[in-house]
């Protein structure tokens, strides 16, 4: 995999990736983060793929502009926490905490989005780890390991010895679509597919689950918005 970029105003970096089962030059504009990938034949010149990818210049244009912009993470700036708005302001605090209608940091502007990532990973840790452990207990299993990742094609993964991996922006999200998310995850410990049984022991354990299902489609790629310099 390596990078490129397409020239215009403003420049376009692309990533490219080549694939052995490819038989043609394909493009992708990620709705999460608007990452732009050219997937290509193992065997093809570079230099063919990129011409195809300024021929489609317009088409990934204008995809890109329909994409909501980014929200840079800062003092004055607004933060989704459970579902919810706010917006961070700096105040006489130790650690970014939420306080009334505003999550308050302290008052060193360059260090606050490291702060509200570290506030936000705390968060997903701790509620994920209760949901695991209600859905496990649930589901008659016990999760095995629990990760935080900042993943952006999925919000949860289940390995085949039970560990469990989370997207920590789920911590934005309203607490029920965390809960479901914790749930899809827990009834891969009892089916590790996506057939009509696994879907019965997630509407075991989580019967409410559609609503929040539907939010993280129509909605998921909102909390993908907010940068934090990194």
């Amino acid at each position: 995999m390596g990078q490129a970029v397409l020239p215009g105003n403003p420049p376009v970096e692309i990533t490219l990736r080549r694939s052995r089962r490819a038989r043609r030059v394909s493009l992708r504009v990620s709705a999460l983060d608007g990452r732009v990938t050219l997937s290509m034949p193992a065997g093809m010149d570079p230099a063919e793929a990129l011409a195809f990818a300024e021929e489609k210049s317009g088409w990934i244009r204008g995809h890109l502009a329909k994409q909501e912009a980014g929200i840079e993470v800062g003092i004055g700036a607004p933060l989704m926490f459970r579902g919810t708005e706010y917006t961070v302001v700096a105040g006489p605090v130790r650690r970014a905490e939420l306080r009334g209608a505003a999550i308050m940091v302290p008052q060193a502007p360059a260090m606050a989005p490291a702060r509200l990532k570290a506030f936000l990973r705390l968060e997903a840790r701790h509620r994920l780890q209760e949901a695991s452990e209600r859905y496990g207990h649930l589901a008659g299993r016990s999760p095995g390991r629990i990760t935080l990742r900042d993943t952006r094609s999925r919000w949860g993964s289940c390995t085949a010895n039970g560990d469990l991996n989370y997207s920590w922006r789920l911590a934005m999200a309203p607490p029920a679509v965390l809960d479901y998310v914790a749930a899809h995850e827990v009834a891969h410990l009892v089916e590790l597919n996506h057939s009509p049984a696994y879907w019965r022991v997630v509407e075991r354990i989580c019967p409410d689950y559609r609503a929040p299902r539907r939010w993280l489609k129509q909605n998921g790629q909102l909390l993908h918005r907010y940068r934090f310099g990194d």
